[in-house]
């Protein structure tokens, strides 16, 4: 199915109009033409069908007659806070994290963060990161798009947790009780799962993340990298959700 992002697929009545990169996606690189059919999707949990109802090259606009609005039900949300990694691991983590059903991604500094990024340089990152949300959302055929917010120290972030969001923390050091052990009674609950960068959280991130509210859990023997280890935390927690497998 061809699907588009569009912010106002929800409001319209019967006609939706396309322009800008949009257009240039359906028509340039879909190659679409009218009587073309698609599904829009407004990245909030709503989608409807469509036809490519009339093309204008020239003037770079098309206009898409909707069908019926679909509303999806959202699930319990789950907040990736993911200690920023090296090179392009937040891309790969952001992309398949979205497959998950991730509904935020976090990237947040932690003493062993190589990477720094403040000002005018994160903003770009935050940008072109939630176009990879947006893009993976649009092909794993989520009507939501997941947030992706802007890199702020671990600590900030984990106080700044929406309330009765439930914090859990990927340890591997220390003797924490397995992640799905930890789910059994409550799955459903908001949740925000923490993963630190190469080289992990310190003890003191830990032990001041504990004093806010954070438990921690593990993923079992195994030692996973940082790109692994969130991906890995959101398939346990979907499959007792009932999601997966």
């Amino acid at each position: 199915m061809i699907r588009l992002l569009h912010p106002d697929a929800a409001r319209v009545e019967d006609t939706l109009r396309v322009e800008g990169r949009r257009f240039h996606y359906l028509t340039r690189v879909l190659r679409l033409r009218e009587g073309d059919a698609l599904e829009v999707f407004d990245g909030e949990g709503h989608a409807r069908d469509a036809r490519v109802k009339q093309v204008d090259t020239e003037a770079g606009w098309a206009e898409l007659a909707v069908e019926a609005l679909r509303t999806l039900p959202l699930p319990p949300p789950i907040t990736l806070l993911q200690g920023l990694p090296k090179g392009d691991k937040l891309e790969w983590v952001l992309q398949k994290s979205t497959e998950l059903g991730v509904s935020c991604v976090w990237p947040v500094a932690c003493q062993r963060s190589i990477v720094q990024l403040s000002g005018a340089r994160a903003d770009k990152k935050v940008e072109r990161w939630q176009r990879i949300a947006e893009e993976a959302a649009r092909q794993c055929a989520r009507a939501d798009v997941p947030a992706v917010r802007g890199p702020v120290d671990v600590l900030a972030a984990c106080r700044d947790l929406e309330p009765g969001t439930r914090l859990l923390i990927l340890d591997e050091e220390a003797r924490a009780v397995r992640l799905g052990e930890a789910l059994a009674e409550a799955p459903g609950d908001p949740l925000a799962i923490l993963v630190g960068p190469e080289g992990g959280l310190s003890r003191e991130e830990v032990e001041a993340l504990v004093r806010l509210g954070g438990q921690p859990v593990t993923l079992g023997p195994r030692i996973l990298r940082t790109e692994t280890a969130g991906l890995a935390a959101l398939a346990v927690v979907q499959h007792l959700r009932g999601e997966l497998g």
